[in-house]
């Protein structure tokens, strides 16, 4: 079943040069890139994208992580794509991280953990339209 997902790539991988070999690797995977772009969230956007998390104890250093530096959000296509993603994606924690993974090439702890997925058709619903306009959106 086609799916699409939301992937973003953290400002920690993009200020360690790494973002062209994330990208080349979801390509590898199978999944088609139908939209990405190079933002520079503020805190009220990081604020409201991790809305979801605003009572957890890490939210506030989350979102200051976020506001950092530019990141790469994207909307990805495939087959299962959601549950596929998250595979790619490895571990929340990369210590935890299986072999091969993005989070365990490229990710130092964590929270600088290098790409974001949704986790859930429903996150995606949500996540996809908070940073692209459905023109913006390759319709493939």
């Amino acid at each position: 079943m086609k799916q699409r997902t939301l992937a973003i790539i953290k400002p920690d991988a993009v200020a360690k040069g790494v973002a062209g070999k994330i990208m080349a690797r979801i390509e590898e995977g199978g999944f088609t890139i139908l939209a990405a772009k190079l933002i520079h969230m503020t805190d009220a956007q990081a604020r409201g994208f991790y809305i979801v998390h605003k009572d957890k104890p890490f939210y506030a250093s989350l979102c200051s992580f976020m506001t950092q530096g530019p990141c790469i959000p994207m909307v990805l296509e495939g087959d299962n794509a959601i549950a596929r993603w998250r595979d790619l994606m490895g571990a929340t924690n990369p210590a935890n991280a299986a072999a091969g993974t993005i989070r365990k090439d490229f990710a130092s702890s964590i929270e600088a953990n290098a790409v974001h997925g949704s986790d859930a058709p429903e996150t995606a619903a949500f996540e996809i339209p908070y940073f692209f306009a459905s023109l913006e959106i390759h319709p493939r």
